[in-house]
């Protein structure tokens, strides 16, 4: 049975994509530690990070590190957060997101009453960012489903 992560990469729930590639996609989680707050999915049903092969793996890396780079510069982050989990979704996933305190790091603490409108500007701001660096190849546009 496909996860919710596959469904949200086949487009059959939505999601806010900032990133898209063959072996991965990023989009906005829904419940934020702070604004920008992405995941790195790989397109395989990979339960957790040992399932992947090398390959699969530093590519996942790669990507979470360029999203949480421009997530660095536009949001003026002096920290980044990285976490890998999968216990509420079997499916291997890598959440990055701006970090100002040692607050950001609690993920029992997600922003409440997070708007539509507050999303979709991060969202933006890190597809026009990620664009700014030179990454415009692997940004979908607003509302577009990943290749």
């Amino acid at each position: 049975m496909a996860t919710l992560f596959t469904k949200i990469i086949d487009g059959e729930i939505p999601g806010r994509f900032v990133w898209s590639d063959e072996t991965c996609v990023a989009f906005l989680t829904i419940e934020p530690l702070t604004d920008g707050h992405a995941m790195v999915v790989p397109r395989a049903e990979l339960e957790q990070w040992t399932d992947a092969d090398e390959q699969t793996w530093a590519h996942l890396q790669r990507v979470a590190m360029t999203i949480g780079r421009a997530q660095q510069a536009e949001w003026a982050a002096p920290r980044i957060g990285m976490l890998l989990e999968g216990f509420l979704v079997p499916h291997l996933h890598i959440h990055t997101w701006p970090a100002f305190s040692p607050d950001d790091f609690d993920p029992h603490s997600p922003m409440r009453d997070v708007s539509d409108e507050r999303f979709e500007e991060a969202a933006e701001r890190l597809r026009a960012r990620l664009c700014a660096d030179g990454h415009a190849a692997h940004v979908p546009g607003p509302g577009a489903l990943p290749a």
